[in-house]
């Protein structure tokens, strides 16, 4: 006879990527590594430019770099990493969109009592350009916390960032729901011990025990969310 499952643990946080997430901000990377490229002489593949969705600056440069078949110094490659960052502060200052349903899902979040984080792998000085956006957009800041890609010991796809963010809210990791765009993103979500929505719309991303996916935000809700953690807690529940 097998053991009872245990009821999953009722939901408590939930933690936000940002850019390709709630945001419509990939293009806007993507537009400034492909401006990069041309500067150097050639053209990132849009196979290279959906790889570096979600990576830290460094390994984004490293894929743009080979695939145009150059090698740069650590020197070049900084000031390249650099140059795509200011660029794309120039673009985000224009104006930010909201992913479809995003907005309507961060409201009902803060209206059902739940704590949030905004966990995102950009750094701080562009990372409130978008924030600026989001609070005037909405009419109040929707997050109780938010850690940014230079606030971190490492980088996504390690768990770091959302493990940071769980100690500060005071929370425990399968009380959580991750919610992310990139494969980088849903990695160090699962590897948090979180489960993760993952919405997935550049990069492909392959079904695994702890992750849920759909096509988009819209018409997410709340239990929505209590759902994704459920379908954990039955993952992880004894046979």
């Amino acid at each position: 006879m097998s053991d009872p499952v245990t009821p999953p643990v009722p939901l408590r946080a939930v933690l936000f990527d940002m850019d390709g997430t709630l945001v419509e901000t990939e293009q806007l990377w993507g537009e400034a590594m492909f401006e990069l490229a041309a500067q150097l002489g050639g053209r990132m593949s849009d196979r290279a430019r959906a790889a570096t969705v979600g990576t830290s600056m460094r390994v984004a440069m490293e894929i743009l770099h080979a695939d145009l078949g150059i090698r740069r110094t650590e020197a070049e490659l900084q000031a390249d990493a650099a140059w795509v960052e200011s660029r794309t502060a120039e673009l985000m200052a224009g104006g930010v969109a909201w992913r479809p349903g995003a907005p309507e899902l961060l409201r009902s979040v803060r209206a059902a009592g739940l704590a949030t984080a905004l966990v995102t792998t950009t750094p701080r000085a562009l990372a409130d350009i978008v924030l600026r956006s989001i609070r005037a957009s909405l009419g109040e800041d929707p997050f109780d916390l938010t850690v940014c890609g230079d606030e971190v010991p490492a980088r996504k796809p390690d768990p770091a960032p959302y493990l940071q963010a769980m100690d500060a809210l005071g929370v425990e990791a399968g009380e959580c729901v991750v919610i992310e765009d990139s494969l980088a993103g849903i990695t160090a979500g699962l590897a948090a011990g979180a489960a993760v929505l993952g919405v997935p719309e550049v990069q492909a991303i392959a079904q695994e025990p702890g992750l849920t996916l759909r096509d988009g935000l819209l018409g997410v809700g709340v239990l929505d969310l209590a759902a994704v953690l459920a379908d954990r807690g039955l993952v992880d529940a004894p046979a």
